[in-house]
């Protein structure tokens, strides 16, 4: 290993190369799955005029979607993060150093191209999360126990005897997020020199193992590993602790414990055993508690604090993308209830509820650690456009609005057309008309991920120009009261 601390002065020497390479992905990544989120959108009240040829076709491009916008942009932002903060609390270089750091990096690159490559061709495993095939699995598996190494292998060589609650987060997502994907991709490839395999589970057992992978994969990848940024980056950004340390720690492990457990939920109504689909409601219900615990810790960690919200608009990214964790995790435990499932299931509302905690919670809060890591690793006095954060802000969060409310207006439509019998006892409304009358719907949804997409660009223009050492003299961001507050801090 490298020698990691200066003699003269005891500083730990970072390794910050992979984490640069990682934000730079994240930010590449984030575009292009947001512009294919929108291609899909917009196929879906233009089908004849957008789905092109063999390989354009909303089927194959959805989990290009899906995984550009869930592992390469949410994997990318994780990775970058957990290896900046596991440093700075640990006092400790990365284990390894760039060697495997970057290893980390290019093997998780090829996984995202190889993955997104054979969506488009139709070379999957053909399944509800239409996961890459057998190959692109094990090259996942191996670049994913090398993260492990070098996240743990960090720890262990801490200076600092304390694990931060983030690592704890980050930890229990990388454990988890391993073993879940190993047992929902055994697979039985058909010959060792083909692409083609096939599920080692099939009939009810392949669902219950899909959406065990399925929901804990947004408890362990998009929440366990996001509240890592959350408890790392909240209080680096206002300059003051976390409010409750103690129930961060009970907010762990309630989590954990809970998630678990909550997936049978996404099979109400189906052929899984009855007691089971009740067991995977009831914690659900559970989880709210402990979910609301880390938004009410996240939220209170701004106490005294809340006057930065008008000179510093990271913060409010921040604030915003706690408060749609909060709303989304009280809207999931509610929506797995029978009765209200009878009515979300299979229709918009569930896609409005996923994206108010995808696009609130997750890429506002990716967004936020972005704006932080940039001007410190590329060593910048501070990012190009403070004005330019606060119009992203204002384009995104009119975007992610427009899009769950189009989404929540047209499922409740939708579930109650599916749901509506006329005297005789037949369906009044035949399926093509319930499609009909999502229509305009699909085109305020598509002008929201529109706003999206154009606020990410903005934050990638202004990115941009911080690394290249550009600053943009302007007004405080907040008006007059902003000019006060910072002339008295000065």
């Amino acid at each position: 290993m490298v020698a990691t601390t200066n003699n003269n002065t005891g500083e730990v020497k970072y390794y910050d190369k992979a984490i640069r390479y990682f934000t730079i992905s994240a930010i590449f990544w984030g575009i292009i799955g947001f512009t294919v989120g929108l291609f899909i959108a917009c196929q879906l009240f233009l089908p004849s005029y957008l789905n092109i040829g063999e390989y354009f076709t909303f089927g194959r491009l959805r989990p290009v979607h899906t995984s550009a916008v869930i592992f390469a942009f949410g994997g990318s932002v994780l990775i970058a993060t957990s290896f900046y903060c596991v440093q700075r609390t640990c006092r400790a270089a990365l284990y390894g150093g760039d060697k495997l750091s970057m290893f980390v990096f290019w093997g998780y690159q090829l996984f995202i191209v190889l993955a997104a490559s054979g969506y488009v061709m139709g070379i999957t495993q053909g399944r509800e999360y239409a996961e890459p095939e057998w190959y692109v699995d094990l090259l996942l598996t191996v670049v994913w126990v090398a993260y492990f190494v070098i996240f743990m292998g960090t720890i262990l060589r801490r200076k600092e005897q304390h694990i931060y609650v983030a690592n704890w987060f980050y930890l229990a997502f990388i454990i988890t997020v391993a073993v879940l994907h190993i047992f929902n991709n055994l697979a039985i490839p058909v010959e060792i020199n083909g692409w083609k395999s096939y599920s080692a589970f099939s009939g009810v057992q392949d669902a219950m193992v899909q959406w065990w992978y399925g929901h804990n994969a947004v408890g362990f990848f998009l929440t366990a590993g996001f509240l890592g940024i959350m408890y790392y980056f909240v209080p680096k950004q206002i300059n003051q602790p976390v409010y409750s340390y103690r129930l961060s720690i009970v907010h762990f492990w309630a989590l954990i414990f809970l998630y678990v457990w909550a997936g049978p939920h996404h099979l109400h109504y189906t052929a899984l055993p009855d007691w089971t689909q009740t067991l995977g409601m009831v914690f659900s219900l559970m989880l709210l508690m402990p979910s609301w615990g880390g938004m009410i810790n996240g939220i209170m960690t701004l106490s005294g604090a809340w006057h930065k919200l008008r000179t510093d608009p990271i913060i409010r990214f921040m604030i915003v993308s706690i408060s749609f964790y909060g709303m989304s995790t009280f809207e999931g435990p509610m929506m797995a209830i029978k009765e209200v499932n009878a009515l979300s299931h299979y229709t918009d509302w569930t896609i409005g509820h996923v994206h108010s905690g995808a696009l609130g919670w997750v890429a506002m809060i990716s967004f936020s650690a972005l704006y932080y890591l940039v001007p410190r690793l590329w060593n910048k006095e501070r990012l190009y456009s403070l004005q330019l954060v606060n119009l992203h802000f204002w384009i995104c969060t009119i975007g992610i609005v427009l899009y769950i409310t189009a989404m929540w207006v047209s499922g409740i439509m939708q579930g109650l057309m599916w749901r509506d019998y006329d005297e005789n006892g037949y369906l009044t409304y035949s399926f093509a008309e319930t499609v009909a009358q999502m229509e305009p719907y699909y085109i305020i949804r598509a002008l929201g991920g529109f706003l999206f997409l154009i606020g990410a660009l903005v934050m990638t223009y202004n990115l941009w120009r911080t690394i290249k050492g550009d600053l943009r003299e302007e007004e405080p961001v907040g008006g007059e009261y902003a000019k006060k507050l910072q002339a008295q801090a000065a």
